[in-house]
């Protein structure tokens, strides 16, 4: 038994699951009932704990919900920087194919309701306003990465922004329909788009595109 192992607390293992289990409670019931039909008692009894256990992680519904978010939001973030960088031919369409789907499953949807909620609510606004925020700079410094942008290069910067401005659209249109055909072809249009801005262009041969 190694010295780490010794220190391991039983009790904090339980609360770190127990809080797990209602971050991702809370994630699910935003996405299928919305902001007026996730109530911390309906979060409790899906994450099966206690209305107490969970208002002892969580003393207020806005509590609960934000840190949701921001923590499905946060393991999301984590799964693309595990990404290994992609390269040669292909590499852009991989990168806009993985950043689109950030809009297009349950976290989304989730963050949408909490969105709504937020325009309404007071005491969500400004803490809905900060968390998208922040993830909004994370997501954008991830798609810069993942793209090897030079965000110095006049239009760069703008040209990631549109992409992810571009996959929340994708995400609205998936939320009553199936739109996978069509979000197919746009993912791989945008991308040949991308590929001819992200390129260095040889002043003495510019692109068609260019001319």
């Amino acid at each position: 038994m190694t010295p780490r192992t010794a220190l391991r607390d039983p009790k904090q293992d339980r609360s770190r699951a127990t809080r797990r289990r209602l971050l991702e409670a809370a994630v699910a019931c935003l996405a299928e009932r919305g902001w007026a039909g996730s109530t911390v008692a309906v979060v409790a009894e899906r994450a099966g704990v206690s209305r107490g256990a969970a208002q002892h992680h969580f003393p207020t519904r806005e509590d609960l919900f934000t840190a949701a978010v921001e923590h499905v939001a946060e393991e999301r973030s984590a799964e693309l920087r595990a990404l290994p960088a992609p390269h040669g031919e292909g590499r852009v369409h991989t990168v806009v194919e993985a950043l689109v789907t950030l809009y297009t499953g349950p976290l989304f949807r989730a963050a949408l309701q909490l969105w709504v909620a937020a325009s309404y609510e007071e005491q969500l606004c400004s803490r809905v306003t900060a968390l998208e925020a922040k993830i909004g700079r994370e997501t954008h410094r991830m798609a810069v990465e993942l793209l090897g942008a030079d965000e110095s290069v006049p239009g760069v910067r703008e040209a990631v922004q549109g992409l992810l401005d571009m996959g929340r659209g994708l995400g609205l249109a998936n939320l009553l329909t199936d739109d996978g055909h069509r979000r197919e072809r746009v993912v791989a249009q945008w991308s040949r788009v991308l590929e001819t801005i992200l390129t260095p262009q040889d002043p003495d041969h510019p692109s068609p595109a260019a001319s």
